[in-house]
């Protein structure tokens, strides 16, 4: 038999052949120093988890939930916004949460995407900002995802050789996987783009809390007149290290918003209420934990840069997010990255996330996510150096590794 029509459309997931790779090596007892999935391994903040369990059990609770959000966390999201950014939401027609970001990415494509529409996403990207279309039935064209002036230039040509034209075009900055920032100015561009070809922006600004020097990352929706042409897409999952918990956010256009609730309306009936009251506690505290997290993952970066330098491996440092984007050591660049990732775990005991998961364009890179604690960052970094010394005679005959200079 064939495979579904949808199926057929999806590419192997290609971090499905690590992750075997990686339960296999730790069912055979391999201590495995996992950097691979950005799966935050920090608490969710205790005044959270507090107000969860004051929440859980309590009458009325247990019932079905809102799929567009109880009031009280839309109206905590758009204070949440107010008060970072200096943008005004309206709960009611401008906030719809979701059940993370992913969800509500993959729900608007579902929402606006007729069989054969073209959406423009980044290359290297985060894989629902393509697969969501994709299962929606939509084309997808790749731009570049460094926000450069060489950005607005093959944008302007995916539209002119794109048939039919775009309707959408997707930004992530802070990027997953590429860590890269975009600027206000940047944004502007953006915005008066999309006006002049009328075409939306969906924004995912998931990694917004998490940046390591005094330029906290903007929203989109800053711009005058973003409103008009704007979905961003926030999440609770990094900022309050509440990933299992399922809470994101799409704010904006109301329009596109209208029918992202509209599709929910049909598909869930929200996150669990006490969920989603304790997410309003989140959003409504102290922000002194998200800064810890700030503290904590600088930390992680500044060791990983370091020590993975000393064991012969130099890493660019991230501003923001929870990832390095790295290009492979120069003697593995004869193979894909796909297979050095296999061999780190079999020959280093360490996982990492192969580039070309996140798009044609990220090969010759890997991702590594901030998610093991500092004793552990340089414990892989030892890992790596014995490997890297010893991996011309424990690879001789096996891969085509480059020579060293």
């Amino acid at each position: 038999m064939s495979d579904f029509y949808r199926i057929k459309r999806l590419p192997p997931y290609v971090f499905e052949q690590v992750n075997r790779l990686k339960a296999r090596a730790r069912a055979g007892g391999a201590d495995i120093i996992d950097l691979g999935m950005g799966n935050p391994d920090l608490p969710a903040p205790k005044h959270v988890i507090d107000k969860l369990v004051e929440t859980a059990g309590k009458p009325r609770t247990d019932r079905y939930s809102a799929s567009k959000g109880i009031a009280g966390l839309r109206r905590a999201q758009a204070g949440y916004y107010a008060r970072r950014f200096g943008v005004t939401l309206d709960p009611e027609s401008q906030v719809v949460a979701t059940l993370g970001s992913k969800e509500g990415f993959a729900n608007m494509a579902q929402a606006i995407t007729a069989p054969g529409d073209v959406v423009l996403v980044p290359n290297p990207s985060y894989p629902i900002h393509a697969f969501g279309f994709l299962m929606a039935g939509g084309v997808i064209r790749s731009v570049p995802s460094a926000p450069t002036p060489d950005y607005f230039v093959a944008l302007e040509r995916a539209i002119i050789h794109s048939i039919p034209k775009p309707i959408a075009v997707v930004v992530c900055y802070p990027s997953n996987p590429t860590a890269e920032v975009a600027s206000l100015d940047f944004y502007k561009d953006l915005v008066a783009f999309a006006k002049k070809h009328e075409i939306f922006v969906l924004s995912d600004l998931a990694y917004a809390e998490v940046y390591f020097d005094d330029h906290p990352p903007p929203s989109m929706l800053q711009v005058p007149g973003a409103m008009d042409v704007t979905v961003e897409f926030t999440s609770m999952s990094k900022t309050f290290s509440m990933a299992g918990w399922r809470i994101g956010f799409a704010v904006g256009n109301e329009r596109l918003l209208s029918a992202l609730a509209r599709v929910k309306s049909y598909l869930d009936y929200g996150a669990f209420t006490p969920v989603q009251v304790a997410a309003v506690a989140a959003l409504n505290g102290s922000d002194d934990c998200v800064k810890e997290m700030r503290a904590i993952y600088k930390r992680r970066r500044d060791v990983m840069v370091e020590s993975f330098a000393q064991a012969g491996w130099p890493i660019p440092a991230p501003r923001a997010s929870m990832f390095a984007w790295a290009p492979a050591p120069e003697r593995f660049r004869n193979i894909s990255t796909l297979e050095f990732s296999k061999l780190l775990i079999e020959k280093a005991d360490v996982a990492v996330a192969p580039g070309e998961g996140f798009g044609e364009h990220g090969e010759g890179f890997v991702r590594l996510a901030l998610v093991e604690n500092e004793q552990r960052i340089r414990q892989a970094a030892r890992n790596l150096r014995r490997f890297f010394e010893t991996a011309d005679a424990q690879l001789h005959n096996v891969v085509p590794l480059a020579a060293r200079g």
